[in-house]
C-alpha cells in the first residue's frame, strides 16, 4: 500500500470513529424525538382518568397505538389489560416492561389546562377521579418506549413484552384485578421473560433524578378488616347495650403499641394504619356493629405474622373487656409481597441509567413504605423497579404533595428522564450496547 493511500484510509477511519462517537445513544435520540408526543399522550390521559378495572378508553388508545407499530397485541386480559410483543431482528433475551393505567378516586386540586373534571361511582359514592399517582405518565412513557423500540427493530436484540396493567391501585370490592389476575389469566403462558422492569414517578425526588435500589425497595402490604360487634340501644341509656364505637376507639388506640412496642423496627420498618371507621346511623343510637379497615406494611414475614397476631389479640381482648366481640380478617387476595430488586440486575440497570443521565442524577433511595403489586412478577423472573423524580427541580421534594394527594403534581420533564432511563436500561439488557 502506498503511504498516501494509508494516510487517506487512516483519516477516513478516524473521521468515521469521530462521527460514531459524536452520535447520541439511541435512548437519548429517541427520547428527544418522542418527547412532545409523550407529553401529549400524558395530558390526554390525565384529562380522562379511569378507575381500576374501568380503563376502557385508556386501553383503546394504547391498543390502537401498539397496532399502528405493527406489534402483536392482546386486549381484554384482566378486564382491560393490553399486552404487546415486539420481536427484534437479532437474537437475545426476553424482557417484559410494565406500566399501570388506573387512576384514583381523588378530586384534582391542581389548576391545569388539562385538569381532570371526571366523576365516577366508587363504593356506591360519586367521586372525583384523578391520576394522583402518575400512572398517566407511566402509560405515556411506555407508549414512547414501545414506539422507539419498534423503530429500532432491525437492530434490536431479543424480544420485548409491553404490559399495560389495569387496577394496580386494587380492584373494586367484589372484583379481582391487577398483576395477580394478569398472571392467572396466562400473561406469561407463551412468553417467559428473563427479566421484568418497571418504574414509578415519585414526589419525593426532584425531576431529573432517578432512584435505583438493590434488594428490598417497597414494602409488602396487607389490607385488614376488623368488625366489632356490640348490642344496639338508645344513646341516652348506654348501660342497656354494648357500645362498639367506644370499643373500636380503644382498639385503635391500643393497636398503636404494636409497631412502637412489639416490633423491632430497629431491624426493619413497619407501619400499621387504620383508614376507615364506619358505624352507626343516628346521633342518639348506639349501633350493633362498627367496621374498621386498614393496612399493614412490612418487610419481613416474621414481623408481618407478629403484627397480625398482636392486632387480633388486642382486638379480641379489648372487645371482651367491654362485653363486645371482634373479628379480624386479612384477605390473601388483598396482599402484596415485598418488592425486592434482584441485586445483580439492579446493579446493571443502575449502571445503564448512570450512563444515560450521569452519576449526579442517580441516587440510591431508602426503602419506601408504599406497596406495589409489581412485586408479584418476582414469581416469574428477576425484577428491577426504579423511581423517577416528579417534583420540579429547585422545589423542596420533602414538602411536595405526595402521590395520592389531590395536589400531586408531575413535572413533565420527568417523562423524558424516565423514558430515556428505561430505554437505556432495556437496550443494554437486551444487548444493544456492548
Amino acid at each position: 500500500m502506498r503511504r498516501t493511500d494509508g494516510l487517506i484510509l487512516a483519516a477516513a477511519l478516524a473521521a468515521s470513529l469521530a462521527a460514531t462517537a459524536a452520535e447520541p445513544d439511541p435512548a437519548a435520540s429517541w427520547s428527544d424525538r418522542l418527547a412532545s408526543q409523550v407529553i401529549a399522550w400524558r395530558r390526554d390521559l390525565h384529562q380522562h382518568p379511569e378507575l381500576s378495572n374501568r380503563e376502557f378508553r385508556t386501553a383503546a388508545i394504547v391498543a390502537k397505538q401498539l397496532r399502528a407499530l405493527g406489534l402483536e397485541v392482546r386486549t381484554g386480559i384482566a378486564h382491560t389489560g393490553v399486552v404487546a410483543v415486539l420481536k427484534g431482528d437479532l437474537p437475545g433475551p426476553k424482557l417484559a416492561i410494565r406500566a399501570d393505567m388506573d387512576a384514583l378516586p381523588v378530586s384534582e386540586a391542581v389548576e391545569l389546562p388539562f385538569k381532570s373534571t371526571v366523576r365516577a361511582q366508587f363504593n356506591g359514592q360519586s367521586v372525583g377521579v384523578m391520576h394522583a399517582c402518575g400512572h398517566d405518565g407511566h402509560t405515556a412513557m411506555l407508549l414512547g418506549i414501545a414506539t422507539a423500540m419498534a423503530g429500532m427493530r432491525k437492530d434490536l436484540h431479543g424480544q420485548v413484552m409491553f404490559i399495560f396493567q389495569p387496577a394496580e391501585e386494587g380492584a373494586p370490592p367484589g372484583e379481582q384485578g391487577g398483576a395477580t389476575l394478569l398472571r392467572s389469566e396466562g400473561l406469561f403462558a407463551d412468553f417467559k421473560p428473563d427479566a421484568v422492569f418497571g418504574m414509578h414517578v415519585v414526589s419525593w425526588l426532584n425531576a431529573g433524578t432517578v432512584g435505583v435500589r438493590s434488594g428490598p425497595a417497597m414494602a409488602g402490604s396487607d389490607t385488614f378488616e376488623l368488625v366489632v360487634h356490640g348490642r344496639q340501644t338508645h344513646g341516652a341509656m348506654p348501660w342497656n347495650g354494648i357500645d362498639p364505637i367506644v370499643t373500636a376507639a380503644q382498639i385503635v388506640t391500643a393497636a398503636q403499641t404494636i409497631v412502637s412496642r412489639r416490633l423491632n423496627i430497629g431491624l426493619l420498618p413497619a407501619v400499621l394504619t387504620f383508614g376507615t371507621i364506619h358505624g352507626g346511623t343516628r346521633f342518639n343510637i348506639v349501633p350493633d356493629r362498627v367496621q374498621l379497615q386498614g393496612t399493614l406494611r412490612t418487610f419481613d414475614a416474621a414481623m408481618r405474622g407478629q403484627a397480625i397476631d398482636a392486632l387480633r389479640a388486642i382486638a379480641e381482648h379489648v372487645a371482651m373487656a367491654n362485653g363486645a366481640s371482634a373479628e379480624l380478617t386479612v384477605p390473601v387476595g388483598a396482599s402484596n409481597p415485598v418488592l425486592v430488586n434482584d441485586p445483580a440486575l439492579a446493579a446493571r440497570v443502575k449502571a445503564s441509567i448512570t450512563h444515560a443521565l450521569g452519576a449526579e442524577h442517580v441516587v440510591e433511595p431508602p426503602v419506601w413504605m408504599a406497596s406495589e403489586d409489581f412485586a408479584w412478577y418476582e414469581k416469574d423472573a428477576p425484577v428491577v423497579y426504579f423511581f423517577v423524580g416528579a417534583t420540579p427541580a429547585g422545589a423542596d421534594a420533602a414538602r411536595a404533595p405526595s402521590n395520592h394527594s389531590p395536589q400531586f403534581f408531575l413535572d413533565e420533564a420527568a417523562l423524558h428522564v424516565g423514558m430515556q432511563a428505561m430505554l437505556q436500561a432495556s437496550l443494554d439488557y437486551l444487548g444493544a450496547r456492548q
